[in-house]
C-alpha cells in the first residue's frame, strides 16, 4: 500500500486490479494512467509503479514552457515542496546525500553504484512517462521491446553526465588533492624513517628510550586525531590543515636539531600529534571539495601518498643513516612543511564549512563556481542546494560549530540502536586486529629484525616497502571484484600462515631468505584486506550522518593499538627471540575467527541494493517530466533549432504564396542612388 505521506492523487490507484486492460493496466504488469508525473513506489523490478493522474492544467501550471520546448522536470516532496531539477540534478543531489563527506581508500565502487542505481531509478521513470504519453496518444502501449530500449538508451545517458564529474578536475582542486598527498606523504615518512637509524642516532641510547621515542609518535596521533575535529570546526578546514602544517614545522625541526634522545621523543610526540590530526582532517577536507564520485579516488591518492612516504624513509636511509649524516633524514620533514606553507594561499575554504556557518555566504558561492568550473549563477544555486541539503542529511545541522556536539550525540544513538551497535563494535574489533596483528613492528623496526637474517637489513627494509605500495594497487583492484569480509578472511588467514613461516624459519627450519619472503607476503596479505578495508567498510556499513562519528571512534582506538604494537615489540624482540610474531599470530587467529563468525557482509553496495534503497527514500516524491534525453539537450541548442526551424516555415510559405525575395527586390526603405556619383548619399537614406 502507499505510503501515508504520499498525496492523495497518488494513493488512490495502489490497490486497482493488475487484470484491468481499458484504464491503462496490461497482463501482470501495474500500468499508471495518463499523465505526464510519475511516482517512485516499491520494486521497479517486479512491477511498475502505481501513480495517479493528475489534472493538466494543475500538473503543467508551474512549468509552462513555449511551444515545441520541452517541459522542465520538477518533483513534489510529500509536504508539497516543488524541487526544480532536472534528472541530471536530481541524480547529484541524490550522490550528495548518500556518499558521504570524506575521501576514504576504495570507495570507488561505492560511488560507480550509486550512479548506475539513480540513473536506472530515472530510466524506468522516463520509460513508464514515454508510455504513457503514447498511451495518451494512440490508446495503446508501447512494447516491452520499446520500453527498454526506452530505458536503457535513458539510463546510459544520465550516466554519462553522472560519471563526467569523474573527470572534470579544476585547478583549485588538483591544487588542494597534492598539498593534502603531501602531508600523508609526511605521515608515511614518519612511519618508517625512524626504521634504519636505529644504531646511529646518539649511539648508545637503551633499547627502551628508543621504543619510546618511536612509540611517541602513536601517543601523539589520537590527541591531534581530537584536536584536528575541534578545530577544524572553530577555525575552518583551511585554518586546520595550515596549523596542522606549522605542527609538522615545528615537530620536524625539534627532531633535526635534538641534542639528545629526550629531544627525540618530545619531537616525535610533535610529529604523531601532527600525523594524527592530518588523519581526520584530510580525509574531510577532500571530501568536502570534490563532487561526491571523486571522493573514493582522492582517498586513493592519498593513501598511495602514504605508503610512498614509507618507501621514501627507507631510500633516503641509504646515504644518510650514518652517525654524521643522519639528521638529513629528518630534515625532510620540516623542508616539505614550508614548501606547503608557501603554497597555502592557493588553498580553498571548504564550501560546506562556510555554508554551515552563513547560508548566504557569497564567498562558499564563489568558491564552488571555480572548483566545479561553472559558468552562471544558478548552477552555483543549484550547487549549494546539494551541499545544504547533504550536511543536514549528515547531521551538520545549522551550523558547522555544532559537528563536535552532534558526533557526541550521534555516538550516544549508535550504542543505543542495537542493528548500529553491532556495526559499530566489528569495526572497533577490525581497527584492533589492524594494529596489533604487528604490521607496524615491521615499519618500525624491519631492519633490526632482519639483523642476522639478511647481510643487508636495510636493502629488506627496502624490498617489504616497494611490496607494501605494489600490494596497495593490488588491493585496489581486489576490492572492485571482492567482499569486504572474504578479503578479511584472506588477509588474516595469509598472515597468520606467514606469522608460522616467519618463527619456523627463525628457528633453523627454514633458510633465512624464507623469513624475508615471508615478511613481504606478510605485508601483501594486509594491504589486501585488514590494511583498507576497516576504514573503508565504516564508509560502506553506516548512513552518511554516522560515518564521521564512527571514523572518530575508529582512529582513536587504531592509535592507542598503534602505540601498544611500537612500545612492546622491542621487548617482545628481545624476551622472546625467535617467537617474537606469536602474539601477532594469535590476534590474527582470532580476527580470522570473528570475521568468520559475525563480520557482516558489506551491504548497500550492488546497484540494485542501492536503486531499493532510493525507491523506499523516494516513495513519497511525485516526478514530473522525467524526459531524460530531451533534458539532455542543450536549452540554447534548442532555441536556435526552435528559430531555425520558424525560418524555415516562413520562408516555404512565402515561396507557395509567391512572395519570396530571392535577392532581386530593393530592400525595402532603402531608395536607390539618383545616379552614380551620388551613391553614397543615396546610402544615407
Amino acid at each position: 500500500m502507499a505510503d501515508s505521506g504520499a498525496p492523495q492523487e497518488t494513493t488512490a490507484l495502489l490497490g486497482g486490479d493488475k487484470n484491468q486492460t481499458d484504464d491503462g493496466v496490461r497482463g501482470d504488469k501495474i500500468r499508471p494512467n495518463v499523465s505526464s508525473s510519475v511516482t517512485a513506489r516499491a520494486s521497479y523490478r517486479n512491477s511498475w509503479h502505481a501513480l495517479r493522474d493528475l489534472d493538466d492544467d494543475v500538473a503543467n501550471e508551474p512549468n509552462k514552457e513555449r511551444p515545441g520546448m520541452p517541459a522542465k522536470s520538477y518533483s513534489v516532496n510529500a509536504d508539497g515542496t516543488a524541487s526544480y531539477l532536472s534528472p541530471l540534478e536530481m541524480g547529484r543531489h541524490e550522490l550528495y546525500e548518500m556518499v558521504p563527506f570524506a575521501a576514504v581508500f576504495g570507495m570507488q565502487k561505492k560511488e560507480r553504484s550509486l550512479s548506475q542505481a539513480f540513473a536506472s531509478f530515472a530510466g524506468d521513470l522516463d520509460a513508464m512517462e514515454a508510455d504513457q504519453l503514447e498511451f495518451k496518444k494512440s490508446r495503446t502501449h508501447l512494447s516491452d521491446a520499446e520500453l527498454e530500449k526506452r530505458r536503457s538508451h535513458a539510463s546510459l545517458l544520465l550516466l554519462d553526465e553522472l560519471e563526467f564529474d569523474a573527470v572534470m578536475v579544476t585547478s583549485p582542486l588538483i591544487i588542494a588533492v597534492v598539498m593534502a598527498s603531501m602531508v600523508q606523504f609526511m605521515v608515511g615518512y614518519n612511519t618508517g624513517v625512524m626504521n634504519a637509524p636505529a644504531s646511529v642516532v646518539f649511539p648508545g641510547h637503551s633499547s627502551g628510550s628508543w621504543a619510546l621515542a618511536v612509540a611517541a609518535f602513536a601517543i601523539g596521533g589520537p590527541f591531534g586525531a581530537m584536536a584536528a575535529g575541534k578545530l577544524a570546526d572553530s577555525q575552518g578546514r583551511k585554518g586546520a590543515f595550515l596549523i596542522d602544517m606549522w605542527i609538522f614545522l615545528v615537530g620536524g625541526l625539534l627532531q633535526t636539531l635534538a641534542i639528545d634522545m629526550y629531544m627525540i621523543i618530545a619531537a616525535r610526540f610533535i610529529v604523531g600529534f601532527g600525523s594524527g590530526f592530518c588523519s581526520v582532517l584530510v580525509p574531510i577536507y577532500l571530501g568536502e571539495l570534490a563532487p561526491p564520485n571523486l571522493r573514493g579516488m582522492f582517498g586513493t591518492l592519498t593513501q598511495f601518498a602514504l605508503v610512498i612516504g614509507i618507501l621514501a624513509s627507507d631510500l633516503v636511509a641509504f646515504p644518510f643513516a650514518t652517525e654524521e649524516k643522519w639528521r638529513y633524514l629528518f630534515s625532510i620533514t620540516p623542508i616539505t612543511s614550508m614548501l606547503l606553507l608557501l603554497f597555502s594561499p592557493f588553498l580553498l575554504e571548504s564550501p560546506r564549512w562556510l555554508l554551515g556557518r552563513d547560508r548566504s555566504s557569497r564567498k562558499a558561492r564563489y568558491i564552488i563556481k571555480i572548483l566545479r568550473g561553472l559558468r552562471y549563477d544558478h548552477e552555483v544555486e543549484t550547487e549549494v542546494s546539494h551541499f545544504v541539503s547533504a550536511s543536514q542529511n549528515q547531521h551538520c545541522d545549522g551550523s558547522c560549530e555544532n559537528d563536535t556536539v552532534n558526533s557526541g550525540v550521534a555516538f550516544t544513538e549508535m550504542l543505543m540502536t542495537p542493528k548500529v551497535r553491532t556495526l559499530l563494535i566489528s569495526c572497533l574489533i577490525l581497527q584492533m586486529g589492524q594494529q596489533l596483528c604487528g604490521i607496524n613492528a615491521v615499519f618500525y623496526y624491519s631492519t633490526s629484525f632482519f639483523e642476522g637474517v639478511i647481510d643487508n637489513p636495510l636493502l629488506g627494509t627496502t624490498i617489504v616497502g616497494a611490496v607494501n605500495v605494489v600490494a596497495t594497487y593490488v588491493a585496489l583492484l581486489l576490492m572492485d571484484s571482492c567482499g569486504r569480509r572474504t578479503l578479511i578472511l584472506w588477509s588474516s588467514g595469509g598472515m597468520f600462515m606467514c606469522c608460522v613461516v616467519i618463527v619456523l624459519s627463525l628457528l633453523g627450519y627454514f633458510q633465512n631468505i624464507v623469513a624475508l619472503l615471508a615478511v613481504n607476503v606478510y605485508v601483501s596479505f594486509f594491504e589486501i584486506g585488514l590494511g583498507p578495508i576497516p576504514w573503508l567498510i565504516v564508509a560502506e556499513m553506516f548512513d552518511a550522518k554516522y560515518v564521521t562519528t564512527a571514523m572518530a571512534a575508529c582512529s582513536q582506538l587504531n592509535w592507542v593499538c598503534n602505540f601498544v604494537v611500537g612500545f612492546v615489540f622491542p621487548y617482545l624482540n628481545e624476551y622472546l627471540g625467535p617467537y617474537s610474531f606469536v602474539p601477532f599470530a594469535i590476534v590474527l587467529a582470532l580476527t580470522f575467527i570473528f570475521a568468520a563468525l559475525k563480520l557482516p557482509e558489506t551491504q548497500g553496495t550492488t546497484p540494485e541494493e542501492l536503486m531499493d534503497q532510493l525507491v523506499r527514500k523516494n516513495s513519497s516524491v511525485v516526478y514530473h517530466n522525467m524526459n531524460i534525453e530531451d533534458a539532455h539537450n542543450n536549452p540554447i541548442d534548442l532555441e536556435w533549432k526552435l528559430a531555425m526551424e520558424q525560418l524555415k516555415q516562413e520562408d516555404e510559405a512565402a515561396m507557395e504564396s509567391g512572395s519570396y525575395n530571392y535577392g532581386f527586390k530593393p530592400i525595402e526603405g532603402v531608395q536607390p542612388p539618383a545616379s552614380g556619383s551620388d551613391w553614397q548619399s543615396g546610402m544615407g537614406h
